[in-house]
């Protein structure tokens, strides 16, 4: 599966704020885009999406930046990657206007329309809590390789 660069940057920068202002520390567009090697540019096109839908937080000032807003044990992913892209979920359905050949809809149905189920059940169940454990079990798990 593709997804945009929207999306992708979008759970990156979620991801990276949430373990990194755990002390109550904002993080800056700036800190985001350096350790993720994401343009700033466009990363302060896409957190604006992120705070819009309430996830995260902006602070002015010299220490300004970012932290979370939400509870993470009652956000669900649906709603974090429909607050990046709105069609990453959707089903696909043919207009009316249109209708599909035959054996186009019938693909549609058993196969996209299937997977489509999965992951919409998938982010339906994954809260954001969830998912940022499951990161830093990833992150404990490369920094376990590191040797000096």
């Amino acid at each position: 599966m593709r997804v945009s660069t929207k999306v992708e940057y979008g759970m990156m920068a979620l991801a990276d704020i949430a373990l990194y202002s755990e002390n109550g520390n904002s993080v800056s567009a700036v800190e985001i885009a350096e350790r993720q090697d994401i343009s700033k540019k466009y990363l302060e096109q896409i957190l604006p999406l992120l705070k819009q839908a309430g996830f995260i937080k902006a602070h002015k000032g010299l220490r300004g930046g970012y932290t979370l807003a939400c509870n993470v044990g009652s956000t669900k992913m649906t709603d974090v990657l429909n607050a990046l892209d709105t069609g990453i979920l959707e089903e696909m359905e043919a207009s009316e206007a249109e209708a599909p050949p035959k054996l186009r809809g019938i693909v549609n149905k058993c196969l996209w329309g299937r997977i489509n189920r999965s992951l919409r059940k998938y982010t339906d169940e994954l809260t954001l809590s969830d998912f940022l454990q499951n990161c830093k079990e990833e992150i404990a798990g490369e920094w376990d390789l590191y040797v000096i």
